[in-house]
């Protein structure tokens, strides 16, 4: 009787326990939505203008997971914003949003006075980024000035088969100084990605933003909403053109163009965010990294994640071909390094010598004493000190303004800022006025703190 008793006592915990995570979970139709008015007191226990946790693990304010900006719910989304990028204008035709792409060979200035000879769209590699809403019906109008055959391939988009952009496989390619025409309804929602189906022109650096929107935005709304192509290139020395059959890879950029020459991403404090990122690197996967913050995954290439299984973190890997969305409060101000995480990845054009044997003099004696030492100094990767020309390209940017002294020093290769500023801050940078340098950085500078102790200060 005593086995039946605990046995009955343990079936009905089971039952209260069940009962508590059914009435807890989302049904299967129930869409992602904002935190509703009678959550918002619990939302005051995440800060918003300074770091903390928020509230009870696995609550709606936990690390911020559910926490809304500055934005209503119930609004049509925000455009995303691709530094260093421009979109796409349409014109209406039929009921098609029409848009006119140009295969073509381009020029693009990897770093200041580094310019390349790359292959894209309408003068840019990567190409525009063409924005456009769910239940959109599209029509893209592709020229082709490349010397050769090209297709026009939408990455991820679920179409009619001759759309698919394969050539032979699914259509006739277009020949040189011809055009083509792509129609597609859309029903997704999501990050994607457009590219010719052809590998070489691929490693040429042919690719652009496709972004569906949804009609509403997705709960929370974000404030901010950032998009990044990561690429890679292999690009000898005294070339201006890719090698696009060498699998060693020199160059790496972010919306085609390398740390320092990348514009930071400017951020208001208090906002929510997102950030997308397309890997259309050749073959290498990146962990993407962001100081100070916390953020949750809540997309990839495939659309929208369910909130019941966004992932937590600060890094996440994305592999070739792969997008991944990330959100977050920005809730610590400062200007925060956003970069890949593979060493080589932080460095541009990785080919001078290494090491002590490229330093000796021709007695073979070491210019310096230091270089007695095995592996110092390692050639950091990055460029030599910038000329005033080069400097000039890269402090005319306004979202430069108010950074730390000789910050152009500090990142290169797959490497930007996510500055996030306090309100006053923020639309002093965004109208353009130039700020002393350090206004951004909250705190003391570690180096000068050392001094101030040693002096006894």
């Amino acid at each position: 009787m005593k086995y039946c008793s605990t046995r009955w006592q343990l079936f009905a915990f089971i039952l209260v326990g069940a009962g508590a995570f059914i009435a807890g979970s989302r049904s299967p139709g129930q869409t992602d939505t904002p935190a509703t008015d009678a959550k918002k007191e619990k939302e005051t226990e995440y800060p918003r203008f300074h770091a903390g946790v928020g509230g009870p693990l696995g609550s709606d304010t936990d690390r911020g997971k559910l926490v809304g900006g500055y934005r209503a719910a119930g609004l049509a989304p925000i455009p995303v914003v691709s530094p260093d990028l421009t979109d796409l204008p349409y014109k209406m035709v039929d009921g098609f949003k029409e848009f006119h792409l140009t295969a073509e060979v381009v020029k693009r200035e990897l770093l200041p006075s580094h310019q390349m000879n790359l292959w894209g769209y309408n003068g840019s590699a990567p190409g525009p980024t063409i924005q456009v809403v769910e239940g959109d019906k599209v029509r893209i109008v592709v020229q082709n000035n490349l010397p050769e055959p090209t297709t026009l391939h939408l990455h991820g988009l679920e179409l009619i088969n001759g759309m698919d952009g394969v050539p032979h496989i699914t259509q006739i390619p277009i020949q040189p100084g011809k055009s083509g025409i792509y129609e597609v309804k859309l029903h997704q929602t999501g990050t994607y990605f457009y590219h010719p189906h052809d590998a070489m022109q691929e490693a040429m650096g042919m690719v652009g933003l496709f972004i569906i929107h949804p009609k509403v935005s997705f709960g929370p709304p974000v404030d901010h909403d950032f998009a990044v192509i990561a690429q890679e290139f292999r690009i000898n020395p005294a070339v201006n053109t890719p090698d696009s059959l060498n699998m060693d890879f020199n160059w790496f950029t972010l919306n085609g163009r390398s740390g320092p020459y990348t514009t930071p991403l400017v951020i208001k404090l208090g906002s929510r965010v997102r950030i997308r990122i397309l890997n259309f690197s050749i073959n290498d996967h990146h962990p993407m990294h962001i100081h100070g913050h916390t953020f949750w995954v809540t997309g990839t290439e495939g659309g929208r994640i369910p909130p019941s299984a966004w992932i937590p973190g600060n890094t996440v890997i994305v592999g070739v071909a792969q997008v991944r969305e990330f959100e977050f409060v920005a809730n610590n101000p400062g200007d925060w390094a956003f970069h890949c995480h593979m060493f080589h990845h932080m460095m541009n054009h990785m080919v001078a010598g290494v090491g002590p044997g490229s330093r000796k003099k021709a007695d073979g004696k070491f210019l310096d004493p230091r270089y007695k030492y095995p592996g110092y100094p390692q050639m950091k990767g990055m460029m030599a000190p910038f000329t005033k020309e080069q400097k000039d390209k890269l402090y005319a940017r306004k979202e430069v303004s108010g950074m730390h002294p000789m910050w152009e020093m500090g990142f290169g290769g797959l490497f930007t800022i996510a500055r996030v500023l306090p309100p006053d801050l923020y639309d002093r940078v965004m109208a353009g006025e130039k700020l002393p340098p350090g206004a951004s950085v909250p705190g003391r500078d570690p180096t000068m703190m050392k001094e101030m102790h040693m002096k006894g200060r």
